[in-house]
């Protein structure tokens, strides 16, 4: 009991005297916190009026851990790269859809995030990840830093990845039909899709080798490609295919993504497809 009194004494004496140090040397009424947010840049500020204001989509490139898989080597993008890139996804993506479905389409139908990496995603297969959607609600784009909207295939191959990624974000919001499209190529899906090369996929009735991976990302590989590349560009690619049923078999699957916007959206699929490549124009050649 004596040693608890002690105790005691020490800690109040201790107490005491935290207390008239605080008093006597800190100005506790001023506050250390800053008292204003940090200014927008004139990024940020096309940020807003691009993407947060129309759209109610933010957009991150700074690095934050929380938003990418720590287990990957990435890094946040060049900021010269980033208003580039992001005007490419704006004119090709969100002004196609907002012109076909209206200008609320891509407000309450998107993702509430998109994330800009600088760099490669490598998978342990060798292949490559250009793009995630997670949740429906944050769309991933990898590789900013090698994007160039002076070069054609360079901007269709980087804006094939949000096409496909927001054809997932349309399937979870009105799902297809998956019975009826596996029913078209049911033996061709495999885990093991990069085995394949392209042109393999494309004559067993599969728009590109990806295509194989599952029912669900060969509805958003069609719809993607379809959406990405002109209608002569489509055309081509079907007639180097040799065998007729494989052409039928992409043809069936185009069908059922041409009925699913229409019935799903009331989208024409063929005049969304011609507005994004007037965009694609737009962008290669301003």
């Amino acid at each position: 009991m004596k040693t608890q009194k002690k105790l005691f004494k020490i800690v109040t004496l201790l107490l005491i005297s935290v207390l008239i140090s605080c008093s006597s040397d800190d100005k506790l009424t001023t506050s250390q916190l800053p008292d204003t947010n940090p200014e927008n840049s004139e990024l940020d500020n096309w940020i807003d009026a691009n993407y947060v204001d129309p759209y109610n989509i933010a957009v991150y490139y700074n690095w934050n851990q929380n938003k990418v898989d720590n287990n990957r080597f990435l890094f946040p993008p060049y900021q010269d790269k980033v208003q580039p890139v992001l005007e490419i996804v704006k004119t090709i993506w969100l002004d196609s859809y907002t012109e076909l479905g209206g200008p609320d389409f891509v407000k309450k139908i998107a993702p509430r995030e998109i994330v800009l990496v600088g760099g490669i995603n490598l998978n342990t297969t060798g292949t490559v990840t250009l793009g995630l959607a997670e949740a429906g609600q944050r769309i991933t784009l990898f590789e900013t830093d090698n994007v160039n909207k002076k070069d054609r295939e360079n901007v269709q191959r980087f804006i094939a990845t949000i096409q496909h990624e927001y054809i997932h974000i349309l399937n979870q919001t009105k799902p297809f039909n998956e019975q009826a499209y596996e029913k078209i190529t049911p033996a061709g899906y495999t885990t093991n899709w990069y085995a394949t090369s392209i042109e393999q996929a494309r004559e067993e009735g599969f728009i590109t080798d990806y295509a194989r991976a599952s029912v669900i990302e060969d509805f958003a590989e069609m719809a993607s490609i379809m959406l990405t590349y002109s209608k002569e560009e489509y055309e081509s690619i079907l007639g180097s295919i040799v065998s007729v049923k494989a052409v039928n078999d992409i043809k069936a699957k185009e069908a059922l993504v041409v009925s699913y916007f229409k019935q799903a959206f009331d989208i024409d699929f063929y005049a969304l497809r011609d507005a994004a490549e007037r965009n694609t124009d737009k962008v290669v050649k301003g």
